[in-house]
């Protein structure tokens, strides 16, 4: 053709658009919807948009379970999943979590769990973290057939399901796991080091993780198991039709519904298809009586848009009620979940009736407890780091947690503005003293436990302390501790006192000033409930102030109790003097008693547990004292530590400071 002629025909390229804009994305977005919704690709799963990424097992990801199979009769398995960086603090996490899933209780006989590997029935655990120890990540799984109960041997499937994914992975695995058969559904914990069989880091497609595992499990457990049968899967589905829980029916709606309404009109289907459509129209009804679903025309509803995490909150809750009533049963007068807005505006005391994982893939925590309200009381802790030091039994005070800027953030934010952003200890601490004896305060331990304050803050990278002991404080500091504590009170929703180490049982015969005494002296009692702990409390009560009596402590006048002056420090100097007989023998030095003002320096050997509270052994070569604990330090087991006592308390030093302290 001519050059220049009207047959000339030339393309001209437009502005390449992004393929994530306007109509173009929602046109993806039906398209996907769709493929999924005709259940493309295998048992249950969807489309990625992340097809452009190849990792390990994309492939498998892509193909696992093959094409034109009938996956509504496949057995189901959950798979949940975490990926765990190994910081230091990870690596530390990674050790406690293999001794989380091995603890009491968890294998069928009520026996710990059994660890075990690909070739061994009794794996090392701690050779399996040694050999973890330099490693990026590692891989968290829990596997939970829906039929586990049915199989034979969930060791043996764990181990098949572990080969299958070496195979699609193209690489040998390290890994080890544990059965549970402490719940209603037995489930296994896999841990996986994130290394390939030639020492590199392992990559696993994402797609494979949240969809391929999971098929190649449903594979395995359908071919032990055989395909669920036409009443098999209608039972299981009624099952779901009224529960309070998001179940695989919401689901089925979810994708059917076009912007949460939901059209069941029509023939009734045959098969499966016709089953779901039944069991939708049943739990459409159920969502109705639950305030959650409205039907605008016959066969035509409304579907609540926020219905999903409410149903997920409710069914949450419901485990949570089981796990109150098996602890306590008919023991107490009610149950109450300690993060509805009216138990979190008060402590709660209480005791402790058990302990366990809110979360076992993210080591979650949760503390049932005997509230002396007469209520049982389920706390969620968090990831607590005293959680091993809380034993049932114990008699504690749950607090919400923080989350907001502190007072002495506050205090310390207004010395700096006046400062030029440097908050000066030694400024604060003349402050302190020129005021007549504000509520009784000693300046210098008030001063210190902002110092404390900051360098808690300083490791968080909002603080900063320079060499002359002052601190440089940030314009936007009241803001940046504010997030900090929000961030804080998500992985830790509640704060815990130990009241007592010592049990409810033991405490009216006990030594040491208990917690009874402090509740018979104190001036802000606990109220007791007349019924649960709290009468249990009271029985306890009425004991110790006989005992008190009989010691010539107390005195009965008709309905009132006159107690002996210094009650508490009377009984707290006889059980450190009962103590102190014995730790002489064994340590071989003399005891001195840490009195007001004293300097205290020597190595930190131990905390005991007595029934005035816990106390810190400190030694060194001439004698040792008994002072008061704290939770600082345990950092410091068999090392040096020093300090200054004030009162019954002690300001540690544990670091370089030119101010009063640094905690």
């Amino acid at each position: 053709m001519a050059a220049g002629s009207d047959d000339d025909f030339r393309i001209k390229l437009g502005k390449p658009r992004s393929a994530g804009s306007g109509r173009a994305k929602r046109h993806v977005n039906r398209v996907l919807k769709a493929i999924s919704k005709a259940g493309y690709g295998g048992f249950g799963r969807r489309v990625s948009r992340s097809a452009a990424r190849f990792h390990r097992g994309a492939a498998a990801a892509r193909f696992a379970g093959g094409t034109g199979k009938d996956w509504s009769r496949a057995r189901r398995v959950v798979i949940k999943t975490r990926i765990v960086k190994l910081t230091r603090s990870g690596a530390k996490a990674a050790g406690l979590h293999l001794r989380y899933i091995q603890r009491d209780g968890v294998d069928r006989d009520g026996e710990p769990g059994r660890l075990y590997s690909a070739r061994e029935d009794e794996a090392d655990g701690k050779a399996f973290t040694e050999r973890g120890a330099g490693d990026r990540h590692q891989f968290r799984f829990i596997v939970s057939p829906e039929d586990a109960g049915d199989m034979a041997d969930l060791r043996a499937f764990t181990r098949d399901l572990m080969a299958q994914v070496e195979t699609d992975l193209g690489t040998e695995l390290d890994w080890v796991a544990v059965d549970h058969f402490n719940t209603d559904n037995p489930h296994t914990h896999i841990v996986l080091r994130g290394v390939t069989d030639e020492g590199k880091t392992l990559i696993i497609d994402r797609d494979y993780i949240a969809h391929g595992m999971r098929t190649r499990a449903s594979e395995l457990a359908t071919l032990e198991l055989g395909p669920q049968t036409d009443h098999e899967i209608e039972t299981k589905l009624r099952r779901e039709v009224v529960q309070e829980r998001w179940t695989r029916i919401d689901r089925a709606m979810a994708r059917e519904a076009d912007e949460n309404v939901l059209d069941l009109r029509g023939s009734p289907q045959p098969g499966q298809a016709g089953l779901m459509r039944r069991m939708m129209a049943g739990r459409a009804q159920a969502l109705q009586r639950m305030g959650m679903a409205t039907e605008m025309s016959p066969g035509v509803w409304k579907l609540d848009a926020s219905r999903e995490p409410i149903l997920r909150r409710m069914g949450e809750r419901g485990d949570v009620i089981k796990k109150l009533h098996r602890t306590l049963g008919e023991h107490v007068s009610g149950y109450a979940i300690f993060d509805e807005p009216a138990d979190r505006q008060r402590t709660m005391v209480g005791r402790i009736a058990s302990k366990g994982f809110a979360d076992e893939l993210r080591d979650r925590h949760y503390l049932i407890v005997d509230g002396v309200d007469g209520r049982g009381h389920y706390v969620a802790i968090g990831t607590h780091p005293e959680f091993e030091d809380l034993k049932p039994g114990m008699i504690v005070s749950v607090g919400a947690g923080d989350a907001g800027s502190r007072p002495a953030d506050r205090t310390v934010a207004a010395i700096a503005k006046a400062n030029s952003d440097l908050y000066d200890p030694d400024r604060h601490l003349a402050a302190e003293r020129a005021k007549p004896g504000a509520d009784g305060r000693d300046p210098e331990a008030f001063v210190q436990s902002h110092v404390r304050r900051l360098e808690a803050l300083r490791r968080a990278g909002i603080a900063e302390r320079l060499d002359d002991g002052c601190w440089q404080v940030p314009a936007d500091f009241l803001e940046r501790t504010a997030t900090y504590e929000a961030e804080r009170s998500r992985g830790r929703p509640a704060t815990i006192e130990v009241l007592s180490a010592v049990p409810i049982e033991t405490l009216p015969q006990s030594e040491g000033a208990t917690w009874l005494d402090r509740q018979l002296v104190g001036r802000d009692p606990a109220a007791l409930a007349e019924t649960g702990f709290g009468c249990v409390v009271r029985n306890a009560t009425e004991r110790r102030i006989d005992h008190l009596v009989g010691e010539g402590l107390a005195e009965r006048r008709g309905k009132q109790v006159l107690f002996a002056r210094n009650l508490l420090d009377t009984l707290r100097r006889r059980e450190l003097a009962s103590v102190v007989a014995g730790l002489e023998d064994e340590l071989g030095v003399p005891y001195r008693e840490a009195k007001a003002n004293d300097k205290i320096a020597g190595i930190y050997r131990r905390s005991l547990m007595l029934a005035s509270g816990r106390h810190a052994l400190i030694e060194n070569t001439k004698e040792f004292t008994l002072v008061p604990w704290r939770p600082v330090l345990e950092r410091r087991l068999g090392q040096e530590v020093a300090g200054v006592a004030r009162g019954t308390n002690v300001s540690w030093t544990l670091g370089r400071s030119r101010g009063p302290s640094v905690g």
